[in-house]
C-alpha cells in the first residue's frame, strides 16, 4: 500500500475526526478502540486487529508450511500427560 498522508484539524476540545474512508478501512465504528503508541520520531495509530495481523505474520516466517500449531501443541501435551 502506498503511503498516504490525510491532514486533519484538532477541535477546541482536542478532539480529531478520522475521516469516513478511513473509519471503513480500519473496521472501526462509533465506540471503537484505536491503539496509540508513541514511537522515537512521533505516534501511531492502530487498532488491535492491525497488531494481531502483524504480530502474526512476524512469527509466520518460524513455522514451517503446512504446519498447524495448535495440533501440534495438542499433541504435545497428550505425550506429556501420558508421561504422567
Amino acid at each position: 500500500m502506498a503511503e498516504q498522508q490525510i491532514r486533519l484539524r484538532l477541535s477546541e476540545n482536542g478532539r480529531v475526526v478520522i475521516p469516513a474512508h478511513v473509519r471503513k478501512e480500519l473496521g472501526l465504528e462509533a465506540g471503537g478502540e484505536i491503539l496509540l503508541e508513541r514511537q522515537k520520531n512521533g505516534y501511531r495509530l492502530t487498532t488491535r486487529r492491525q497488531r494481531i495481523k502483524e504480530a502474526q505474520e512476524a512469527l509466520r516466517r518460524y513455522i514451517k508450511p503446512g504446519t498447524h500449531a495448535v495440533d501440534e501443541l495438542i499433541a504435545e501435551r497428550r505425550k506429556e500427560a501420558a508421561r504422567e
